[in-house]
Parts: C-alpha cells; structure tokens; sequence
C-alpha cells in the first residue's frame, strides 16, 4: 500500500498485525499547503455564486424595462433606439447569467481537484486484511514508486486472508487425476492437529520443465486466524468430498496389539517399566488396523504382538532400537 503524492509522514496508525477495514486511514502525508487550496477553492464557489445572484438581478430589471418599452414603442410613445437599447442590455443581462453559472461549475470543479489532491494525503486500505510489514515510519518521505531520492515507495504491506491459496507442484504424470472444482484436504506444519477443506481453484496453464510439475493453487473452504501467509502446507486431493464424520480424526492401531480374554478385546499399555492390561470398544477395521472408539487416548504406547505370558502388571523393558 503506497501513496499517490510525495510527502512526510505525519501520521501511521498501523503496525505489523493490525487488523483494519476497507477505506480505514491508516496513514497520513503532510497536507497543510493541500488544506489550504481546497479552502480557497470553496470560497471562489461562494463568490461565484454571489455574482450569479447580481447577475440573475440584472436580469430581473433588464427584463422589466425591456416589457415596458416594448408597450411604450408599440404605441410611439418612446425612440426606437430606446427600445433597442433595453433590448440589448435584456440579452446582455441573459449572458451574464450563463457566464456566472459558468463560474460556479469552473469552481466547483475546482474545489473537487484540490479535494482530490487532498484526499490522495490520506492513504487508506484498499480491502479488508491485515498488516504484514511496515516500511515507513512517521517522520519519512513517501513518494509514488520512491521516485524521490531517500523516499518510501510503499508504507506497509497487507494481506487478505480470505484469498489465500496454496500453490502445489503437481507431477505432470498426475496431471490427468487434478480437476478444477475438485475436493482438497489441506494440512499445515503449523496446526497439525487440524485439516481444512479446500478446493482447486486454478491450474496454471503452463509447466516447470526443470521440475516437470505444474503449479495447481488450491483455495481454502475455511477460515482459521492461525492461517498466515507463507506457511508450509500439503494437500491431499480426493476423489470426492468428505462428509463431517468422515473428517474427524480417528484413534486406531495395529490388529497386532489386540489380545482377547473372555471374549473382550485388550491391549497392553505400557505405564513407565510396566504394563497394564486395558479394556477397548472397537470401531470399524480398516486393513491390519483398527479403530478405537474408548479405551485408549492419543499418545498410548501399546504392545505390539505381545506373548502369551505377558500379564497385566508384568515389569518389561523396551528395547533400543
């Protein structure tokens, strides 16, 4: 975000993580000169205007004198070059009025420029987003494109973080199984307990011959204030859309840690040097693993094809790999 003039900042009202709205001044240039021309331009508007009122009064007594010639030379009462006279000085007084009205708009206009210029001193968000890097502090020259010597050419950085997409290579061997519209899982480094949804929004028309991908930007189908610019993503494209249920994590673990006594499934838990025998309600298989509706938490250690002596209590060691 930079300004339209040159000028010193007097005033920034934003830093890195400032969240503001739409047309919100976030800065402000040096505007004094610029306040005094829009005040001079409003006072030619009123003048204008009061010489369009003298002239519409001209107006009015240049036509009353004109009708009343008009009578008096219809019945040979007056000159005819008095008449003539009243008439030139009716169509006079006409003009008069047309040139004031004239001087309204050429003021008016005026004072619409120098609002403008003035306007242009206050730089203002162009969207709704947020800060992400300032560059000029009060006290410094901003210029347009910095084209002034030791001046700012922009005064911070936004972002929207509605628009924000992921740009993924995609292999040119996968290319024919990515579709626009198509239904994404998106997960980041940064929040690894959570995947959003997402969709393809684009798949840029060209390919990285060095890498043989091709860029595919995913757009996300949730919000989340975590979600910042730059971040580390992966995306897994599905062949349909998750419903709900299908998107909540699951608990599971190897088959090979079930044990079976009394026709109830257990497993072993490891609780420092021991084991404890723990009872579990199964979900659905999903090949060699199993899910775990109740019975254990994130971050169990369970035993892993445990023998036939192994008990509930027994003392075990973990061998180092």
């Amino acid at each position: 975000v930079s300004s339209k003039s040159t000028g010193r900042l007097v005033f920034l009202g934003v830093e890195e993580g400032s969240r503001v709205k739409k047309g919100q001044v976030i800065a402000s240039l040096e505007n004094e000169d610029l306040v005094a021309a829009r005040n001079q331009a409003l006072s030619q508007v009123k003048q204008a205007e009061a010489d369009l009122g003298t002239s519409q009064a001209e107006l009015v007594d240049a036509g009353l004198q004109y009708r009343r010639y008009k009578t008096l030379v219809a019945q040979d009462l007056i000159p005819k070059q008095d008449f003539d006279t009243a008439d030139a000085r009716l169509k006079k007084a006409q003009a008069g009025v047309a040139a004031a009205q004239a001087r309204i708009k050429v003021a008016q206009a005026g004072v619409a420029n120098a609002q403008a210029a003035l306007d242009y001193t206050y730089i203002r968000s162009p969207f709704d987003g947020v800060v992400t890097t300032k560059y000029a502090d009060v006290g410094e020259v901003v210029a347009p494109f910095g084209a002034a010597a030791n001046a700012r050419a922009a005064v911070v950085t936004m972002a929207d973080l509605r628009s924000l997409m992921v740009e993924v290579d995609v292999a040119e061997s996968n290319l024919d199984k990515v579709h626009l519209g198509q239904p994404c899982e998106i997960s980041l480094d940064a929040i690894p307990n959570r995947r959003f949804a997402g969709q393809v929004h684009m798949i840029v028309p060209t390919a990285d011959r060095t890498k043989a991908t091709v860029l595919t930007k995913v757009k996300f189908l949730e919000s989340d204030d975590r979600i910042l610019p730059e971040m580390s993503a992966k995306v897994a494209f599905l062949s349909q859309a998750l419903d709900p249920a299908q998107r909540q994590p699951r608990l599971i673990i190897p088959k090979g840690a079930l044990v079976t006594r009394n026709g109830r499934a257990l497993c072993f838990v490891m609780t420092g040097n021991r084991v404890k025998l723990v009872p579990l309600t199964l979900g659905p298989a999903m090949n060699d693993l199993v899910e775990i509706a109740k019975g254990l938490k994130e971050g169990d250690r369970v035993v892993l094809n445990p023998p036939a002596g192994l008990e509930d209590g027994s003392r075990v060691k973990v061998k180092e790999s």
